[in-house]
């Protein structure tokens, strides 16, 4: 025999899906809104005819995109950067969270206020310039995957994840022979997929996303990421608009509007690559949510 359901409880379950399925439409709506937008046709969008679906399909603003000769050389560099910047922060902040995470570490505390003191305060951007330059990293590759190769944020919520393991595990190993790195290495590292998948994902999604240092650091077009490339493409397409913008003839509006179109084809490009690499990371990002909560 079926156990009924409470009235109350149908009604919070009732509640509860209306919500989510409200916050789905609010996160769900500018993704579809931008993509139909990039695929529309630059009357269409200068007039504010696009709501949801795309009107008068056109591929014209990823033409004038992907005309720009250094976008492949922008992709190229920015997946250079994402990997080896990722896998870089990977190995400085995680194995720093695990040391930190083991209360018979001397100077622990010492490290951790440290750490935390460059969360609230730095040099400042002169310095920090000055300092680049006195290491020969101005205008090259590894400044970009050097700088912030260390998370503070990161590794306390590192730290949290490792405190919360059993460390019978590690008693076990270390009465096993295992010295304290292949017990990170073979132990600890195979129990923390979540950790690692949050990780990864925050780390990547941040460089794939990064201009500034770029913009500051780097003067070489070859050494340049995606970011300032669309950059670029935007600058010279609203000069080019504001330009023509008092000429008055059919040509000069139709340039106006496509630099509406284009705008919305560079969010497209910019940001498809971390939309593809989530859904891999999904399960991983799901599982370590909470990571790093106070757990009691």
């Amino acid at each position: 025999m079926a156990i009924k359901e409470p009235r109350g409880d149908r009604i919070f379950g009732a509640v509860v899906f209306v919500i989510v399925t409200l916050l789905m439409l609010i996160v769900l709506y500018p993704l579809v809104y931008v993509l139909s937008c990039s695929v529309s046709s630059p009357t269409a969008v200068g007039a504010g005819e696009v709501v949801l679906l795309p009107k008068g399909f056109t591929l014209m603003g990823y033409k004038r995109v992907f005309q720009e000769p250094d976008i492949l050389l922008g992709y190229k560099n920015t997946l250079f950067y994402t990997i080896i910047g990722t896998a870089i922060n990977l190995f400085v902040t995680v194995p720093a969270g695990y040391m930190l995470s083991k209360k018979e570490v001397p100077g622990r505390n010492l490290f951790m206020f440290l750490f935390m003191f460059t969360m609230y305060f730095s040099g400042g951007m002169i310095p920090s310039f000055l300092l680049v330059k006195s290491l020969h990293l101005y205008d090259t590759r590894a400044v970009l995957v050097i700088l912030g190769a260390f998370s503070t944020y990161n590794c306390i919520i590192c730290r949290t994840f490792f405190a919360a393991l059993p460390h019978e595990l590690e008693e076990a190993a270390a009465i096993d022979g295992c010295s304290t790195v292949r017990t990170f290495i073979q132990i600890v590292l195979p129990l923390s997929q979540a950790l690692l998948g949050v990780m990864v994902l925050y780390f990547a999604v941040g460089h794939w996303n990064s201009y500034f240092n770029a913009m500051i650091y780097v003067n070489n077009e070859k050494y340049k990421p995606l970011q300032l490339i669309l950059r670029r493409i935007l600058i010279l397409e609203q000069a080019s608009a504001n330009m023509m913008e008092g000429g008055g003839d059919e040509y000069a509006a139709e340039q106006f509007k496509l630099k509406e179109l284009i705008k919305y084809a560079v969010i497209v490009v910019s940001s498809l690559p971390v939309l593809v690499l989530y859904p891999f990371l999904q399960k991983y990002f799901a599982q370590g949510v909470m990571i790093g909560s106070i757990k009691g």
